[in-house]
């Protein structure tokens, strides 16, 4: 899709876990067969939606703590074609950002870094208008100073041909809140690594994501929280489902450092397992050197309830329309907490189309 003379076919070893656990668990790394395009043309297709908050290309390019990959970072670094810095320091502003890769942008390597001492929210989707093989590789980083509350909604609805790899780094100052919506449907595949770092007494940190893999579709999360200051707080609520020959990692890590006390942190990964070859693997991880913390972690697959789906079923629908009807009634409870309505419908008709 991008000529023969203008990609490497390259073995990338991805998202590697911050404690190695067991190498027959297969789950320390991921390793795909990626074409990395070497000639970056510029992405012209991006849309902008703001109020008042300030935005340029002025945007850090200090290495980050983990990331998905030091190759793939120092790319995104070198030939980035989408640079934005948001920063807001007045009341509760909207910006939502779209990229839509079409037949002439096929290649995005973005950098988007949200600081802010007040309250925004902010959208980022990625969206295909063509079958073609897209590549995405990209950074969002957010610094909540003390006080602010950001929240970032990012939707990845990119064809199932695509590569798409995402890293996100959060510093968190005292009393500041960091919320993530990570709504990961589309491309073949999907690697996310989150790293936050909570240093500010009383802040808190929310991811909430769902996943939805179909056909031969991966996905790899790569979720990193270090909490430091005391009385901070993480909640990991990941909801997911798979079909056909779709793969799933999930690796989750709170790392209670010394100094948190008072400090809680909960995770909690669900897969509904829609197909007998679809396959679910989940590592949580709690680590910790503070002696007054409380942490919880949970994980859990399998298929879906069939009382559930007899009950649904009764009412006069086929046995797919319940399914769907299910993993959907899963999902809401995240996609309801996204605070545009467009893109809720967005989200809701793809995941209709996929399932």
């Amino acid at each position: 899709p991008f000529g023969a003379k203008e990609r490497i076919e390259v073995m990338l070893k991805l998202n590697e876990t911050p404690v190695r656990t067991a190498n027959n668990f297969r789950i320390n790394n991921i390793e795909i067969d990626a074409q990395i395009p070497e000639n970056i043309p510029e992405f012209e297709n991006v849309q902008i939606v703001k109020q008042n908050s300030k935005i340029d290309e002025n945007v850090s390019e200090s290495q980050l703590v983990y990331g998905n990959d030091k190759e793939l970072e120092n790319m995104v670094f070198e030939k980035a074609n989408s640079k934005i810095r948001i920063e807001n320091n007045e009341k509760v502003e909207d910006v939502r950002i779209t990229y839509v890769f079409d037949e002439d942008n096929l290649v995005l390597l973005n950098q988007i870094d949200v600081v802010a001492s007040k309250n925004i929210n902010v959208i980022v989707e990625y969206k295909s208008e063509t079958d073609k093989k897209c590549f995405h590789s990209g950074i969002i980083r957010a610094t909540a100073k003390d006080g602010a509350k950001i929240n970032i909604t990012v939707v990845n609805l990119l064809n199932d041909e695509s590569d798409s790899f995402e890293s996100f780094e959060n510093s968190i100052e005292k009393n500041s809140k960091v919320y993530h919506k990570l709504i990961d449907i589309g491309a073949k595949n999907s690697v996310s690594n989150y790293y936050s770092n909570v240093t500010g007494d009383r802040a808190e940190n929310d991811v909430k994501t769902i996943y939805l893999g179909q056909g031969s579709q991966v996905k790899d999360l790569n979720y990193i929280v270090h909490l430091r200051g005391k009385q901070t707080n993480v909640d990991i609520d990941a909801q997911g489902a798979l079909k056909d020959n779709s793969k799933k990692n999930f690796k989750g890590t709170i790392d209670f450092k010394k100094g948190c006390k008072k400090a809680k942190g909960n995770e909690n990964e669900y897969c509904m397992l829609l197909s007998d070859k679809a396959k679910s693997i989940a590592l949580p991880m709690l680590l910790c050197t503070e002696d007054d913390v409380e942490g919880n972690h949970s994980t859990a697959s399998g298929k879906v309830d069939e009382s559930s789906v007899f009950y649904i079923m009764s009412r006069g629908l086929s046995y797919k329309e319940a399914v769907r009807l299910l993993v959907k009634a899963n999902f809401n409870k995240i996609i309801e907490g996204i605070n545009n309505e467009d893109v809720r419908e967005e989200i809701l008709q793809e995941i209709d189309e996929r399932l």
